[in-house]
């Protein structure tokens, strides 16, 4: 069970993601490979890796995603070396038959977007805002249900990717000025694109306007898994912590 990440901290900068993932992405690909040589000296080992799913879906078509739809061709500058990774651990991953997890947004106790967490602090203080007409689709999971999902894929599932999120892919101007009123917040502030640039960077602008959702049919299809939050609308209400 791949689940090594250099993340914890505060959030990466969008104008610098790659700096941000850097050491999470030497886990992603010489983490993996080391794991891999292990299991390989083990014999007989069901490999399963996190991944992530949400900004690295093409950027283009419609607004949710199958894992049976391309990565993005074209990532953004700031995330190419991060999307690199992703693509390198789900390689190496399923051609030794093992399986990649792909987590969404996560949230709840101990996240960023969680009580207490950087994000809802922002929401707090109306720093968070909805850019460019808020386009951007967001897919979330629940924390349990990415651990609940993980622990179905120990036994369950065919070798690929599955992505592991709730089953209500949302834009960011739907999900986040419902997030400020579960938070009692004052609704979020609204500004073009251009004005937001210079503070979020390409890829930053990306996820506030063209990123795309997933699709769980194949999780909950292949896996047996029902996520026990099934849309972000109930888990910000009862399970940020």
């Amino acid at each position: 069970m791949h689940e090594l990440t250099a993340l914890g901290g505060p959030m990466p900068d969008f104008r610098r993601f790659d700096e941000g993932f850097a050491a999470t992405n030497e886990l992603r690909t010489r983490g993996t490979d080391h794991l891999l040589a292990a299991a390989a000296e083990v014999g007989g080992v069901r490999f399963i890796a996190q991944s992530f799913t949400g900004w690295p879906n093409e950027r283009t078509g419609g607004p949710v995603k199958t894992e049976e739809d391309p990565l993005d061709p074209t990532p953004t500058g700031p995330s190419r070396q991060t999307l690199a990774a992703i693509r390198y651990l789900e390689s190496v991953t399923t051609e030794v038959g093992g399986l990649a997890v792909r987590y969404g947004g996560l949230y709840g106790p101990g996240q960023l977007l969680g009580r207490g967490g950087q994000i809802v602090e922002m929401v707090r203080a109306r720093r968070l805002p909805v850019v460019g007409g808020g386009a951007g689709v967001w897919s979330f999971c629940h924390i349990e249900d990415a651990a609940s999902a993980t622990a179905a894929a120990v036994t369950r599932g065919a070798p690929g990717a599955y992505n592991i999120v709730d089953d209500e892919p949302a834009p960011v101007s739907e999900w986040l000025p419902d997030l400020t009123g579960v938070l009692g917040a004052k609704p979020p502030l609204r500004i073009p694109a251009w004005v937001a640039r210079p503070l979020l960077g390409e890829h930053g602008i990306a996820m506030m306007t063209t990123v795309r959702g997933s699709s769980n049919a194949k999780a909950k299809r292949e896996l047996g898994w029902q996520p026990r939050y099934e849309t972000w609308r109930r888990g910000f209400r009862e399970g940020l912590g």
